[in-house]
């Protein structure tokens, strides 16, 4: 089964992405359920193009880039325990701005 799901990328977080702000990917779900917890791996290792330590700190987005999941806030939905479900949007948008 696949699960077709939409990234956005934005405030600037296009720019680790090849200045593309949104993709449409297919997760192969056979016996793995995703989560934005095992999603944001997949999206280091297959769609972001430059300084991965900009997106991500650890197991998680680094502070500073808010995600929202269907325009609701993500720590609403359980954060990283959040399971993606057919169709979900997911936005993130970078509030840091380098000067």
């Amino acid at each position: 089964m696949k699960i077709p799901v939409t990234l956005e990328f934005s405030g600037g977080a296009e720019l680790l992405f090849d200045k593309v702000k949104k993709h449409n990917i297919e997760l192969l779900s056979d016996e793995k359920k995703w989560t934005i917890g095992n999603l944001l791996p997949y999206i280091r290792d297959n769609l972001l193009k430059e300084r991965p330590e900009l997106f991500m700190q650890g197991e998680t987005v680094r502070p500073g880039i808010l995600v929202l999941v269907n325009d609701a806030d993500w720590e609403l939905l359980g954060e990283l325990d959040y399971e993606l479900q057919p169709n979900d949007r997911i936005v993130f948008i970078s509030t840091l701005h380098g000067g």
